[in-house]
């Protein structure tokens, strides 16, 4: 270069650099008022959740209470229905014996008839009789009212146990339908932390990262980026999941893909890739404090690909991770 020209271009840049202070005030001034903002719609979903929070429990106590008296309920149902049994077989030998009864009533009755004479051996059988059925009479009424009871207590209680079902099922469905609020709340956080990383994408309910945007080629050690993004994630979960009631069966499953293309590093094939990708991922996140009883690594090699084309950009998009929050 010239001594002319390095001259000149030295004293264009003292006169910019002015103009890059004012450029630069102006970003952090932006910065700080997005912060605020920030800060302000964390302290007012905070509140928010642990409003949601409090609902939550009193429907657990709810639905535990519901439980045990569902469990009462099948008991007592038992116990009617064995009884139930005792009874009608009672009442079935009691109507049999009646039956004979009548019937040696009816023979002593028409012997009573044509006969003129008859002992008194044969009358006091005959009283005898008679008050043996009267007696099964009023055991056989006695029993057939202590079936009814029974019948319409059986009723009663089938109806509380369809009721006590009902409302059980409506509370567990209500633990899916929470756990389906968190993964949406989850997602959209992610979604606005990251919606201007290339890469990076909502796929259902999936959140994908292509692989290139965590990890070197082949290589199952996270790129510097790689740990930055993961660790936003962690902690974008780890303020989700703190919401999240003890009694929803949630995990939070991590998947590795490949594309099938053959594998030429340490690793023996597409398998091994895949899932050492994803409990990289998972070890960065536990050691962000995510609960590990939470997490789960999985492997699916290139047997679940987004594409079956063969250009590069299809098996770039066929390598990826995908976070799945789901239930146990």
């Amino acid at each position: 270069m010239r001594p002319g020209r390095r001259g000149r271009t030295s004293h264009a840049g003292l006169n910019a650099w002015p103009g890059y202070v004012d450029a630069l005030s102006t970003l952090l001034m932006v910065v700080i008022f997005v912060l605020l903002v920030f800060v302000l719609g964390q302290a007012f979903l905070s509140v928010a959740l642990n409003k949601r929070t409090h609902v939550l429990d009193r429907l657990q106590v709810q639905a535990a209470e519901l439980t045990r008296m569902l469990a009462l309920e099948r008991g007592l149902t038992k116990d009617l229905r064995g009884n139930l049994a005792v009874l009608t077989a009672q009442h079935d030998k009691d109507t049999a014996a009646a039956a004979a009864l009548g019937s040696q009533l009816s023979q002593a009755q028409v012997a009573t008839q044509h006969a003129n004479e008859l002992d008194q051996t044969a009358e006091q059988k005959v009283l005898a009789l008679n008050d043996q059925l009267s007696a099964l009479n009023a055991q056989l009424t006695a029993i057939a009212q202590a079936l009814d009871v029974s019948k319409k207590d059986m009723m009663d209680r089938d109806a509380k146990i369809a009721d006590l079902g009902n409302r059980l099922n409506i509370a567990l469905a209500d633990k899916v339908e929470q756990l389906k609020r968190y993964r949406s709340e989850f997602f959209g956080r992610l979604r606005d932390v990251l919606k201007d990383q290339k890469g990076v994408q909502i796929v259902g309910d999936r959140f994908v990262f292509q692989s290139e945007v965590l990890f070197p080629v082949g290589s199952a050690d996270l790129t510097p980026q790689g740990v930055t993004e993961i660790r936003t994630l962690a902690k974008t979960f780890r303020q989700v999941s703190s919401q999240i009631p003890v009694d929803v069966p949630w995990i939070l499953r991590v998947d590795g893909h490949a594309d099938r293309q053959p594998i030429h590093t340490a690793f023996p094939s597409n398998w091994e890739l895949s899932s050492a990708r994803a409990i990289t991922v998972v070890k960065l996140l536990i050691a962000e404090g995510v609960d590990p009883k939470h997490l789960a690594a999985t492997g699916f090699a290139d047997y679940q690909p987004l594409t079956s084309g063969t250009s590069v950009a299809d098996f770039a998009r066929n390598r990826r991770i995908e976070f799945r929050l789901t239930d146990r």
